[in-house]
């Protein structure tokens, strides 16, 4: 029986999709040699009274988009402060194995920390 093809998905004569149990019929799209990962959450949580002391900077290429907002999203759940897109403040110091992971997925060499003098707050513009 043949079958037709609608928006990537194998459909019938009549539109309805066709689900093959046959596992070679199953194609996989992407970027060759492009790693996929599951990322890992973490769940470590600051004090809310710890000073907010530690800036992280990073610049990370628009083709890693997916590890950006994995990054941001983590800095948000750290309890950080957006100050720009890429410029966030937060408690320090950053978790070791939340470090150790930015390494393994190769995001450490595009980051930057730096330690503030006294504690940042929303009100200041001096820092």
């Amino acid at each position: 029986m043949k079958y037709l093809k609608y928006k990537g998905v194998t459909v019938n004569a009549l539109g309805f999709p066709v689900f093959s149990s046959n596992k070679k019929s199953t194609i996989k799209y992407g970027t060759p040699g492009r790693m996929y990962y599951q990322y890992r959450r973490f769940d470590f949580v600051f004090k809310r009274t710890a000073p907010k002391d530690l800036v992280v900077m990073y610049d990370i290429p628009s083709d890693m988009r997916k590890e950006r907002d994995w990054l941001r999203y983590h800095l948000k759940k750290f309890d950080y402060t957006m100050v720009q897109k890429s410029v966030w403040v937060g408690p320090s110091p950053l978790p070791k194995d939340f470090l150790n992971y930015l390494k393994k997925i190769g995001l450490f060499d595009q980051l930057r920390t730096l330690k503030l003098a006294k504690p940042y707050s929303k009100g200041d513009r001096d820092m």
